[in-house]
């Protein structure tokens, strides 16, 4: 079985596109024997996490899955290997730092403690 790197894409799209429409990219390790068979597995993941709900004000939400946007097959992982990269090209640049940092901060105070 070969290990595989799959990134989904969603729409989510709330209150019948009454608000700004929204993209999910989620990353995936897919377990195949061959990149096709990677490929459609994703498809098929993708596909059984399409949902419609209510959301907690009220408003119909409805997941989407548009379609599997890449796929890598992991040979070996080392230690400090990169395994997925994307450029954000933003023009309030402090604000987008302070939001990772932000962020950041967040992951450390809930996941880890320090001695």
């Amino acid at each position: 079985m070969k290990k595989f790197l799959a990134k989904l894409m969603f729409n989510i799209n709330i209150d019948n596109g009454s608000h700004t429409s929204q993209f999910d990219e989620q990353i995936r390790i897919i377990e195949s024997g061959s990149i096709e068979s990677a490929f459609q597995k994703a498809r098929i993941m993708g596909k059984k996490e399409e949902e419609t709900f209510v959301n907690s004000n009220k408003e119909l939400v409805h997941w989407k899955f548009i379609d599997v946007m890449d796929l890598y097959e992991l040979d070996s992982l080392k230690d400090g290997e990169q395994v997925y990269s994307n450029t954000h090209e933003k023009t309030d640049t402090q604000s987008f730092i302070s939001y990772i940092k932000q962020k950041a901060m967040v992951f450390q105070a809930k996941n880890l403690t320090f001695a």
